[in-house]
């Protein structure tokens, strides 16, 4: 009986069963093998499947072509991408434009990093490659005694080995300790943010005006109708002033008690004509608005509020409420916002978060959304709930007069003049209140270089306000808690420190203890640390998830920039006080023109007659700029500091795949290919 159950099992496993499938029969390369279950081939001697398993040598030959030709696919898949990006790359230095006429440097930082990991690799090959227990001076000094005599290399590196170790390994970690301790504080000041959040949360602390809001519905004479100035400063933005002044003129507001400003700086004689155009219409419609336009644009947005600050019918109006030329706040903004001045006469600022009509244009608005989100949510909720004390973002606020003109008014002494006005009021004793849950549609930079000199301008600003406001701050009457907050926190840890330890950390000291291994990073601050704290600047914006690993990286990337802006600002260099107006594009779409134009006001009516025609002109000239976005050519631009970077960042990521540092290896090598996208401009829209 045995022999006959051998041999029907010999004949019905005869070979490998195969199958092919034909995805599609006119295309044969889209074929599909797949190889037996392990229970195919597995028998005892006399031909009975059991546990122990004995493989067919001719079927595991088929299992290993199987896997070969999976293998080979992917090498071919990867092959073409690399082929492809190369080309990419290719393209965009040849039609690229280096924002620094001096391209030397990069040529003299890619040789110096080639020639050091071309060094190491051959010490490497040579056995000169230690574990960490070898690199103690006395045992360096062991190793490097027996192979000084070998060759004229052995003496080069063995002389090279103990100098690093001598000079340069100590300095380097000090340097390294300092930083992770830096680190580790912000972290903490992170953490305690995200606590005072989840407490809010968790009891639903919102501010609550003293004002009943149902009053405001009843008209004139019976609701909290304060005289209310609203100021759009704007420069050369012809993209996104028809927007800002149609949703202003439809606030939701009494007409004889507000006056909107239209602070015109544009040094263009065609923008002026559109403005000043735009603003007639809605005077002949009945909005109470007029146009102010400066000759001598003195101070940028500062001189702007202060020339129209010194405008006598100001005295009138005991509230003014600011929004940049891209910002668009709802028709009930005045209404939820200016109650909470009802009788608290110590509040001086009420501000409003933002919102971006284009969040999701592409990768570059959906990183900075997590920033901003946790800007709001966290750090501006938190400190107005326990402190009473933010920074005034400069738009989408409601200022009480008599708080501006206490603190001395705006002045023209920084480029951030709303973080100015904000810690001057402080100090003067005045409280602002935060409203998390009133939003302010607005417009996100969508290309890098805009989004470059937009974080300059916030990074070197503070640093100049910290420089002039240190005195005031230490004589001022408020607490010393409050002083030491707003010393220590506000200005040094998330102004200054933060971007030094991200720059110095990750994007200096990291990569040069590759190739000076005597001095090291854990594991812990590579890796795991920062995605925890990735983790935490995700939570107000929990869609944002699958975007963690590229926000790390891209932070850590846009630390060139603001370090260096840091440093223009606190050693008062000439970039320092450079302006540029961030570009927009106005994306805002027709159908929010539109319903800014045809809302009706209380009494039934349309406070813009006519609105049919005019939003055909609005339409008919949307479509001409658009047929002119289509014949500007545009271009990207090549960052010569980030480039740099990535060339180091990459030969450091090799040095550590000699070493075998998996954590490094893959942090080193992903964050040198971000910087590489960023200095080739590959990284949002490109400019014209």
């Amino acid at each position: 009986m045995a022999p006959s159950l051998y041999w029907w099992a010999k004949e019905n496993h005869r070979g490998t069963p195969v199958v092919v499938k034909m995805e599609n029969p006119n295309n044969w390369s889209m074929v599909e093998l797949e190889s037996p279950s392990d229970e195919d081939f597995l028998y005892q001697n006399d031909g009975v499947p059991k546990g122990g398993r004995n493989k067919n040598a001719k079927q595991l030959t088929w299992v290993i072509l199987l896997k070969a030709h999976k293998a080979a696919g992917c090498l071919t898949s990867i092959a073409s991408a690399f082929l492809s990006l190369s080309s990419i790359v290719r393209r965009r230095i040849a039609s690229g434009r280096v924002d620094s006429t001096d391209t030397s440097s990069i040529k003299v930082f890619l040789s110096l990093s080639l020639l050091l990991l071309c060094f190491e690799i051959a010490a490497y090959f040579k056995g000169w490659h230690f574990e960490t227990p070898d690199l103690h001076l006395h045992r360096l000094y062991s190793l490097t005694s027996g192979f000084a005599a070998r060759d004229a290399f052995g003496l080069l590196y063995s002389k090279w080995v103990l100098i690093r170790a001598e000079y340069l390994a100590p300095p380097l970690q000090f340097l390294a300790n300092a930083c992770i301790l830096l680190f580790l504080i912000q972290s903490l000041d992170r953490l305690v943010l995200c606590l005072g959040c989840f407490w809010i949360k968790f009891w639903n602390i919102k501010p609550v005006p003293k004002q009943d809001l149902t009053d405001l519905e009843s008209g004139d004479s019976g609701g909290y109708f304060p005289m209310v100035l609203v100021q759009i400063p704007m420069c050369n933005e012809k993209e996104v002033y028809q927007q800002s002044i149609a949703a202003v003129c439809n606030l939701d507001w009494p007409k004889g008690r507000m006056l909107i400003q239209i602070l015109d700086d544009s040094s263009d004689p065609e923008t002026q004509s559109l403005i000043k155009e735009e603003v007639h219409k809605w005077q002949q419609n009945d909005a109470n608005i007029i146009y102010r336009h400066r000759v001598m644009r003195d101070g940028y947005k500062a001189g702007n509020l202060k020339s129209a600050m010194n405008c006598s019918y100001v005295k009138d109006y005991e509230f003014v409420a600011i929004f940049d030329a891209d910002f668009q706040p709802n028709p009930d903004f005045l209404t939820k916002t200016v109650p909470h001045f009802k009788d608290n006469e110590e509040v001086g600022l009420v501000q409003a978060r933002w919102s971006f009509v284009n969040k999701d244009e592409n990768l570059l608005t959906r990183l900075q959304l997590i920033n901003l989100a946790f800007h709001f949510e966290v750090e501006q909720q938190v400190n107005g709930h326990f402190i009473d004390f933010f920074g005034f973002n400069g738009t989408a606020g409601v200022w009480r007069i008599k708080a501006l003109e206490d603190s001395g008014g705006w002045l023209e002494r920084t480029t951030v003049e709303d973080m100015d006005i904000a810690v001057r009021a402080h100090l003067h004793g005045w409280k602002f209140v935060f409203l998390n849950d009133v939003e302010c549609q607005c417009e996100l930079p969508e290309s890098y270089e805009a989004y470059r000199k937009q974080q300059h301008r916030w990074h070197s600003g503070p640093m100049q306000l910290f420089r002039l406001c240190l005195p005031a701050i230490i004589k001022s009457k408020i607490s010393i808690w409050k002083k030491a907050n707003m010393i220590f926190l506000f200005f040094l840890l998330r102004k200054l420190i933060l971007p030094f330890y991200s720059f110095t950390l990750f994007c200096i000291i990291l990569p040069m203890t590759m190739f000076i291994p005597e001095a090291t990073l854990p594991s812990w601050v590579v890796c795991y640390v920062p995605v925890t704290m990735s983790f935490l600047s995700l939570l107000p914006a929990p869609k944002s998830f699958p975007f963690i690993v590229p926000y790390l990286l891209f932070e850590n990337t846009m630390s060139v920039t603001k370090f260096n802006a840091m440093i223009s600002g606190l050693f008062q260099l000439g970039s320092a006080y450079e302006w540029v107006v961030t570009k927009k594009s106005g994306r805002s779409s027709e159908g929010d023109l539109a319903s800014l134009v045809e809302k009706p006001t209380r009494g039934g009516t349309h406070q813009r007659g006519g609105s049919e025609p005019n939003l055909e002109e609005v339409k008919l000239l949307m479509e001409k700029e658009l047929a002119k976005e289509k014949t500007k050519k545009k271009h990207n631009r090549i960052y010569t500091k980030e480039l740099a970077l990535a060339f180091l960042l990459l030969t450091a990521a090799v040095r550590s795949l000699l070493s075998a540092q998996g954590i490094h290896f893959y942090f080193l090598l992903f964050q040198g290919i971000s910087f590489l996208l960023v200095g080739l401009d590959l990284i949002g829209e490109q400019v014209e």
